[in-house]
């Protein structure tokens, strides 16, 4: 039996090895980044079902996206009779066997799933619901918290989010946070974490102001064709006409905090697969800069995933090949668990660590 894969305990999405695909190498802590010579990271980051439990596009709320999370990551399959059996008791990022298909693959979005078909995990939302609870005694926040459909004031961005801008200054990393999504909860994201950073306005971080971290308030777009890749914010623009690493060297010096609206037509269009999904790029040869993606909607499956990313073959060279999201699981690419990311604090931290550790073994060995 395949031994439990590290990151799926303390109330998160669970499970083995062969469940989750590609094998996660555990850091071994601090004492292992220390002799990681420093680089810049560039962390870019989804919002619904990442950093947020609301969904503005779709009108849900708290409690119903984190119903909605549920039917992705519990399994199943129908039998020989039309009828449809279980093969999880518990959430899992990656399906128990081959054969298995998520609840939502097999019927969509279900509403008040924990009270019909998946009864079973109702203890689940109940325990994850509880841990979002805005602090009890504390006025609520017009930008920070949300009044879920119970009437229950919840975080609107998870607590883990603020943790990570914590951790990652105090380990003196140099960083940059770029928000990437196809949704239209941008503008309020970006006032929302002013608030927390610069006015002291988070209950359980009124110390971030102290980080001095700079936040670009001005929302950027990236649009996607087949002539070419766009990126546009204010006055600032790159264009993969210029070669691609026109485009990398821009992502890579955009300082502070910050986002971008990608281009959900253009997925769309690619039938939701790796080759229409959010750009990012990727040079082994740079020891200077690190990205790493972190969304919900990373798979294993290419043909439905959310990130492109675009791999550069020679130093300083503009040419780029795609990568499959196997290939840079966990080194670059991170699929949220969003139980997780709710129950444990540091949990971002531990996969940006994840992925600092496991990049630098591939660029060592030279797989990438």
């Amino acid at each position: 039996m395949a031994e439990e894969r590290n990151g799926a305990e303390n109330g998160g999405v669970t499970g083995t090895d062969e469940d989750y695909g590609p094998v996660v190498s555990v850091p071994a802590g601090i004492g292992f980044l220390n002799h990681v010579r420093k680089k810049r990271l560039v962390i870019h980051i989804d919002l619904n079902n990442t950093i947020l439990v609301s969904d503005a596009v779709t009108g849900q709320g708290t409690v119903a996206a984190l119903e909605y999370f549920l039917t992705s990551v519990t399994w199943g399959k129908k039998n020989d009779h039309g009828k449809w059996e279980w093969l999880s008791d518990a959430p899992s990022l990656h399906p128990p066997s081959s054969d298995a298909v998520s609840y939502y693959s097999q019927f969509g979005r279900v509403p008040g799933f924990t009270s019909v078909a998946g009864r079973r995990f109702k203890g689940v939302l109940d325990e994850h619901l509880e841990q979002l609870r805005w602090p009890e005694g504390i006025k609520g926040d017009k930008e920070l918290s949300v009044r879920g459909e119970d009437g229950r004031l919840y975080h609107w961005i998870l607590p883990s989010f603020f943790q990570l801008l914590r951790d990652l200054t105090q380990e003196e990393w140099e960083f940059s946070i770029l928000f990437r999504t196809f949704g239209t909860d941008l503008p309020r994201v970006l006032r929302a974490v002013s608030r927390a950073v610069n006015e002291g306005a988070h209950p359980l971080f009124p110390d971030l102001p102290e980080l001095k971290l700079s936040l670009n308030l001005t929302p950027g777009k990236i649009r996607c064709s087949k002539r070419a890749i766009v990126v546009s914010r204010a006055e600032e623009r790159a264009s993969s006409l210029d070669g691609d690493r026109g485009l990398y060297q821009y992502f890579s010096a955009v300082h502070g905090l910050g986002g971008f609206q990608d281009h959900f037509d253009w997925w769309a269009s690619n039938s939701f697969s790796l080759r229409g999904g959010k750009p990012v790029w990727i040079d082994p040869f740079d020891q200077q800069v690190q990205h790493i993606f972190i969304d919900d909607n990373i798979r294993v499956n290419d043909e439905d995933t959310i990130v492109h990313p675009k791999v550069f073959l020679d130093p300083g060279g503009s040419d780029t090949r795609t990568a499959s999201t196997f290939e840079l699981y966990d080194i670059t690419l991170v699929q949220t668990d969003l139980l997780r990311a709710i129950s444990d604090p540091s949990y971002f931290t531990q996969r940006v660590h994840i992925c600092l550790e496991n990049y630098e073994r591939n660029v060592q060995h030279g797989v990438m």
